[in-house]
């Protein structure tokens, strides 16, 4: 059986690659292997934000989860898998495709030398600093002690949080390691277990969280309802998770190194500077690293943000922020990753080539990618409430969450193209262009940002869905302990117009190093056309549905849109749907 990504006949089947195309096999093959392990990877990714609705619904405890994972997150996005991608993936491919095994695993070596002990040091200062970095990320949560007293808030959040940070903190490192082995790995060609590993991390997240549910509730109450559940109990679920996620990221880390040795020729850890592609490489890791820097700092400034609004906001920001990055992630990730270690084999006479399948693998992400968008506009209440509606986690939180992914959703296409261009960047060895495009993106984003969150915190969730949804027999009764208001959708919109500047930008600049590259709004107008004529019968089927269980619609609803847009794509003769399914589609052709 050939590896993922390989260059085995089998993969020439069903496409018959032009001489010039010197990318379209190992991409095809490779993006859908990545997309493989990314699709079962977010499928378990959803099982785990199940349980954190379930057990936490969207409220103070739910704050302090999302705080507790951002924050070390700091250090894992900054050096993990973006960074790996720009600094390392190229030099080591290059070495690999010159016959340079040897040179490559000494490369790797150092390379991995200089992530532990940058690791080690940065997960000591944050184990240190808890506390003030908690205080400077979320400053909202420094009243928290004040409205305790009061008796307007059960828990402190920011006293929590830094007990939390200081558990999370050590688990990054772990992540950032896992990130070199995909780096590894992706250059091998071997692409599905890095991007299957985060399953195992999932995993342990989830078996924490119901080991300690069965065992630290009450006898008298169930794990399933929650019902009269104290605040210890959900603190002692909260730590729960907390554990489980530092013992995942040991596991996700140990799962891939067998691998990794394996494929490595001359390996040996080192923190050596004289070692052949390592000043090169933290050349381009600098600016890199201050792109993605700068990307954080946009996300923790929406955390700053929402930590000033109500209760509540911080955590429904989670929530659609995971349904929002599924198609960056699987759509856009699976081709940019593919195509990257290829591109980085080939010299800059060939980058013209590239960008020819570079137009064709955008369009093949935004086939995925557009009726995503208008699935989520239109559907996005019965994806929210399939996916997260139980247990603490009720109609308001069903609402706000669909609200705040609508507005992430509407700069979804900007995003997943902007990942496409970055690597155009990167793969012509430059680094700080898109460094300094995200400067502006987050600039933009925060300027639009705080005037909507403001104007949107003075409306709550049941206010509005009972006032315009009246006409549709809409009504949400507001939980009984707290009231949840519209901000975080402020923030979303921010978020959104960001992205757009951001893809506008990335265009502008990459034109004035390659013409010829333009954006395929042609193929874009047609998917959102076939899109929007595939939300008809679905919706049909949404209003003579009886009154199931929103999984149940939300089911059934969605299959009709799938097969409908499917569908009208076959009919249109749709290239982009060759690019999917073109084994399944050109056998029932030939048939």
């Amino acid at each position: 059986m050939s590896e993922p990504g390989s260059d085995h006949p089998r993969a020439l089947e069903d496409y018959e690659a032009p001489a010039s195309d010197e990318f379209a096999v190992s991409g095809r093959s490779a993006a859908g292997t990545v997309a493989a392990g990314i699709f079962t990877s977010r499928i378990v990714g959803f099982v785990r934000e199940r349980a954190f609705a379930h057990f936490f619904g969207v409220g103070v405890h739910a704050d302090v989860l999302q705080v507790a994972f951002r924050l070390p997150n700091l250090l894992q996005n900054l050096l993990g898998e973006g960074t790996i991608s720009a600094a390392f993936i190229p030099i080591y491919s290059r070495m690999l495709a010159e016959g340079r095994e040897e040179d490559a695993g000494r490369f790797a070596g150092a390379i991995f030398g200089l992530l532990v002990v940058a690791a080690l040091v940065l997960s000591a200062f944050g184990f240190v600093f808890a506390e003030p970095i908690v205080a400077i990320f979320t400053p909202g949560f420094l009243q928290d002690a004040a409205r305790v007293a009061a008796g307007t808030l059960p828990i402190n959040r920011f006293e929590v949080a830094v007990q939390a940070v200081r558990i999370i903190f050590p688990m990054t490192g772990f992540l950032v390691l896992s990130a070199w082995c995909l780096g590894v790995l992706n250059s091998h060609r071997r692409f599905f277990l890095p991007y299957f590993a985060p399953v195992i991390w999932n995993m342990a997240i989830i078996s924490a969280l119901f080991v300690v549910g069965w065992v630290a509730l009450d006898p008298d109450v169930s794990v399933w309802t929650l019902e009269n559940v104290d605040l210890e109990a959900r603190r002692r679920l909260l730590f729960a998770a907390f554990f489980g996620a530092l013992l995942g990221g040991l596991l996700q880390f140990l799962v891939q190194l067998p691998l990794v040795l394996r494929v490595l020729k001359g390996f040996r850890v080192s923190i050596s500077m004289r070692v052949e592609g390592v000043k090169a490489a933290l050349r381009a890791f600098g600016p890199v690293v201050a792109g993605r820097g700068v990307y954080q700092l946009s996300g923790y400034l929406d955390t700053v943000l929402a930590s000033f609004l109500a209760a509540g906001a911080v955590s429904s920001l989670r929530y659609a922020l995971m349904l929002y990055i599924l198609p960056v992630s699987l759509f856009g990730l699976s081709v940019a990753a593919s195509e990257l270690p290829e591109l980085s084999r080939f010299s800059s006479e060939k980058i013209q080539a590239f960008m020819a399948r570079l137009q064709r693998s955008m369009g093949q992400m935004l086939f995925m990618t557009v009726p995503t968008l208008i699935g989520y506009l239109v559907f996005g209440y019965l994806v929210v409430g399939a996916i997260f509606q139980t247990g603490e986690f009720g109609l308001s939180d069903q609402w706000l969450v669909y609200l705040v992914l609508a507005g992430y959703s509407l700069g979804l296409l900007a995003t997943t193209m902007s990942r496409l261009l970055q690597n155009a960047f990167y793969a012509l060895n430059n680094t700080k262009t898109p460094a300094k495009i995200a400067v502006l993106r987050v600039v933009v984003s925060s300027a639009a940002a705080i005037p909507l969150m403001l104007l949107l915190d003075q409306f709550s969730v049941s206010g509005v869905v009972n006032t315009w949804g009246a006409p549709l027999g809409l009504s949400v009764e507001p939980p009984e302990d707290r009231l949840l208001y519209l901000g975080s959708a402020g923030l979303a919109l921010g978020t959104t117009l960001g992205a757009w500047v951001e893809l506008w930008r990335l265009l502008r600049a990459l034109r004035s190093m390659v013409p010829v590259v333009t954006l395929p709004w042609d193929r874009i107008r047609r998917m959102i056309a076939t899109a929007a004529f595939a939300c008809v019968p679905a919706l049909v089927v949404w209003l003579v549905l009886p009154g199931w269980h929103v999984a149940a619609k939300a089911v059934l609803v969605l299959l009709m849109y799938v097969f409908v847009y499917f569908g009208a794509s076959y009919l249109q003769n749709a290239p982009e749907l060759e690019a999917w399914i073109g084994r399944f589609t050109r056998r029932g052709r030939n048939g």
